[in-house]
């Protein structure tokens, strides 16, 4: 894979309290999030990583889905993704998330069902998050000390 075809986006997560954690984007534009566990271990002040994957998983393929639907000239009113991530303990006694259900509430102004169900079959392929996450992505992981 070429340098043209990859990119990358860097994320500061840096912790301010306990399990509370503050992230930072690599665009100043963008505001930063707080994200904690919930109690017993944090305080809830933020939502936790799960909730952060759930939510990324429904922006993805919402988006993937009007993308398709406004090429196809279809008028979306409202578009709403309801995520409910479900964690269990594996084999092993460690929590993991086991499964991601996602229900996609959709209103549109006129209902073309040809051009509406091409994109109902084909846009999750489009939805990066999604298919990454199915497939299992790689993650490297390096600890540093100090600075």
């Amino acid at each position: 894979m070429s340098s043209e075809e990859m990119h990358s986006a860097t994320v500061i997560v840096e912790r301010l309290n306990n399990f509370e954690f503050r992230v930072r984007f690599d665009n100043p534009e963008f505001p930063e999030w707080v994200l904690d566990e919930p109690s017993p271990l944090g305080e809830d002040k933020g939502p936790n990583a799960t909730r952060a994957l759930a939510a990324a998983v429904g922006n993805c393929l919402s988006a993937s889905l009007m993308f398709c639907l406004q090429r196809s000239k279809l008028v979306v009113d409202t578009i709403r993704a309801e995520v409910t991530p479900t964690t269990a303990r594996n084999e092993e006694g460690r929590w993991r998330i086991q499964q991601i259900d996602v229900k996609i509430h959709i209103q549109m102004a006129e209902d073309d069902a040809p051009r509406f169900q091409r994109c109902v079959d084909i846009f999750e392929n489009y939805c990066i998050v999604t298919a990454s996450v199915r497939q299992g992505i790689p993650v490297n992981v390096e600890i540093l000390r100090g600075d």
